[in-house]
């Protein structure tokens, strides 16, 4: 009620007389008792963000709130684009504005559409003042209380509250509602977010039965460029096997043409030089590792490898030089292989040593096929006839299919992602400084990791018909694959010195991941530091220490060396990096390149026919054509590595940011730092690059995904 009818009802209920001045008092304090603020609604500008439902508003204070109001009226309609002005009047105190309530209701007839709200605008009016006259001052008007939305409502979501855009820890609240609105946005996600089981011991993912109730904001749409399949499409029925390598180089030449990596690997995929270059630079870098001890169940002597080795030098010595590396696909030992066109395949578990030449090559000097020494597993050398040792590299090369896309890959791109995804989505509330950094990084990893699981990764996908770890053989690797990760091998500096490779000349990959790790750690850093002024305020942060206390009970075994609380400034530093480089970096190093090392299938099989050799010397080329993938499984197998390998049309480059939140003074510099950083990587990796015969292009900043999308 205004003051001037609250005057004018005391007269006319016989109110006693009163002289001015205890009239001026008590009009005084009664528009002391209400306040009046201007709400500015704003509706994002893409053209489906608009909706017929009606909203209503509240505004919040720290002593009271308004009833709410509603804002589309008359002619304001919530339009892609508008504002929607409305004043709101508080009856009585409402002390420091803190919150801003929405709540959409869906208008009968109308269609019940999704609202994409930008932000809510809030100004107080002078006390008393209304709209066409002055209040009892002469108070200019102030600036406005921005509350940033930038996401979908729906009537279904009940009541959202909106906060003021700046981030704090939990410690930092000094307004009990600002605790309490934590709290209940943490029990609701809680609710709606939920762990489920897809292996036994490996991460856990989100708990889904279809793709809807991710809800508006935590899904996408994919808009990747079309992929010309156009001559795969004629062999989906030819389910024998390849006649000869010259059919194998005719499809190729149609759909490979276009592809200079691709054509460069069919040129040199039987040279041993090249073998060794593919371990460091190929689409699955994160096998090879340095040895100072050869594997005791590898059948090979001093005496074996001395014609492999430089002269006067031993097979001891070049182990004490740091110059053998290994590869070991032991995780694949045992595993069950699967049945494709009715017909069993075959999996095999091997061990490659590879020997650092003086011309800076790594070049494979034995393979022996399976894990078990005996004589019906012979270890294959360089001076072994030609089709076996082409043959013994084939194996290494199908081994590394089922490593590279369930472990290197699903696993460590993929799951991680969405391991991370729903423990900040359960553990980290949205004013958190964590989960404003994270989320762009992660949010995908919900929608596309549930089709994975719907398609590829279920009965008739891909792994069901065309690969050889079929859907026996991946809750066995992706469970070892799990057992074996250490935290340190996710940490780009501490994994390749660990395997020795950070400082070979031709591993492009090392050169680039640590780039970027260290450009990416120098903004989480700072992040960090801006919000936690000391180890101190770690410690303190109860929100975090409950986000890895979920991320460690849903992921991988105890004794994988992550870190089970974080104490550090340094400590939250790394393991935020290690997530980021991940979901983005590592992602695109393991899947971009993919197509460009497979296109020509015999370099990596996604499926042997027949089961590893027994004996040396009994080989043809035509026999090796009869160990590789059936015509329509080769054909599958591509398509869907080439869908894999499109990048998104509107993808989004490493730490660029839609979110209005690093748009703020804070975060920007911050932004445009690394962003600068990764611009300079960029230009150096293009200037190597152009020297190059075969380019390294995977991890040139601009060509790395924000986040695992597809």
């Amino acid at each position: 009620m205004r003051p001037q009818h609250q005057m004018a009802q005391l007269s006319e209920i016989g109110a006693p007389c009163l002289d001015t001045a205890s009239c001026l008092t008590i009009m005084s304090d009664m528009m002391a008792s209400w306040e009046e603020f201007e709400v500015t609604v704003h509706t994002s500008p893409g053209h489906t963000c608009g909706t017929f439902s009606r909203l209503w508003l509240n505004l919040i204070g720290s002593q009271g709130e308004t009833p709410p109001i509603s804002v589309s009226e008359g002619d304001h309609h919530l339009l892609p684009g508008s504002s929607c002005p409305v004043r709101v009047r508080a009856d009585g105190p409402l002390g420091r504005l803190v919150l801003v309530r929405l709540r959409l209701e869906a208008q009968t007839g109308f269609p019940d559409l999704d609202w994409h709200c930008s932000r809510v605008e809030v100004r107080k009016l002078a006390d008393g003042q209304e709209e066409g006259r002055g209040g009892t001052g002469a108070e200019p008007e102030r600036d406005p209380q921005v509350f940033p939305c930038d996401r979908w409502l729906r009537p279904a979501e009940g009541d959202v509250e909106l906060r003021s855009g700046k981030l704090s820890l939990l410690k930092d609240e000094t307004e009990e509602k600002l605790k309490q609105q934590r709290l209940k946005q943490l029990q609701l996600q809680q609710k709606l977010i939920r762990w489920r089981s897809f292996v036994d011991g490996a991460p856990q993912c989100v708990d889904l039965n279809s793709l809807s109730e991710l809800g508006p904001n935590l899904s996408y749409a994919q808009k990747s460029s079309a992929a010309n399949m156009h001559y795969l499409k004629g062999f989906s029925g030819r389910l024998e096997a390849w006649s000869s390598f010259t059919e194998l180089e005719t499809v190729f030449a149609h759909i490979g043409h276009q592809n200079n990596t691709a054509r460069f690997v069919k040129a040199h995929w039987m040279e041993d030089w090249y073998f060794g270059y593919q371990c460091l630079n190929g689409c699955n870098p994160l096998m090879l590792r340095q040895t100072r001890l050869l594997p005791p169940n590898l059948s090979v002597t001093s005496d074996t490898l001395r014609p492999f080795l430089p002269g006067g030098s031993s097979l001891e010595q070049e182990l004490e030089r740091g110059n053998i590396y290994l590869l070991d696909y032991e995780v694949l030992d045992g595993v069950p292989a699967n049945v494709i066109n009715g017909k069993q395949t075959y999996l095999s578990a091997p061990l490659s040593l590879l020997h650092l030449n003086r011309q800076g090559q790594l070049v494979p000097i034995a393979i022996q096929l399976q894990q078990t020494p005996g004589p019906q597993n012979p270890v294959f050398l360089p001076s072994d006839p030609g089709c076996d040792w082409l043959l013994a590299k084939i194996w290494v090369h199908s081994a590394d299919f089922h490593c590279h896309q369930l472990a290197s890959h699903y696993l460590r791109t993929h799951m991680l992602a969405e391991l991370c995804c729903v423990a900040t989505l359960r553990q980290l509330p949205e004013p958190h400084p964590l989960h404003q950094l994270l989320m762009p990084h992660v949010r995908t990893s919900l929608q596309i990791n549930f089709q994975a699981r719907m398609t590829l990764l279920a009965a008739n996908g891909v792994f069901d018909k065309a690969s050889g770890s079929g859907l026996e053989a991946l809750p066995v690797l992706l469970s070892r694959a799990s057992e074996r990760i250490r935290y340190e091998s996710l940490c780009v500096p501490d994994d390749l010195r660990h395997r020795g490779v950070d400082k070979l000349p031709q591993s492009y990959y090392a050169q680039d991941a640590l780039r970027v790790w260290d450009a990416l750690h120098r903004f989480v850093g700072s992040w960090v530091d801006l919000y936690y002024r000391g180890d101190d305020e770690v410690q303190q942060d109860t929100e975090l220490h409950l986000w890895i206390a979920d991320i460690n009970a849903h992921s991988f075994n105890h004794s994988s060396g992550f870190p089970p609380s974080l104490q550090t400034r340094a400590q939250v530093s790394t393991f935020v990096t290690m997530i980021m480089f991940s979901c983005s970096a590592l992602h695109a190093a393991v899947n971009f390149s993919q197509l460009d090392f497979a296109l020509w299938m015999p370099n990596c099989p996604a499926s042997m026919f027949r089961p590893p050799p027994q004996v040396k010397r009994s080989l043809t080329e035509d026999d090796i054509v009869s160990f590789l993938p059936d015509v329509n499984s080769t054909c599958r197998i591509q398509a869907a590595l080439t869908l894999l390998s499109q990048p998104a049309v509107d993808f989004v480059p490493l730490c660029h940011y839609k979110e209005v939140i690093f748009r703020d003074d804070a975060h920007r510099g911050l932004v445009e730092a690394v962003q600068a950083d990764l611009r300079a990587i960029s230009d150096d990796i293009t200037e190597r690059n152009h020297q190059l015969e075969l380019p390294y292009p995977y991890l040139c900043p601009g060509r790395i995904e924000n986040s695992v999308a597809i």
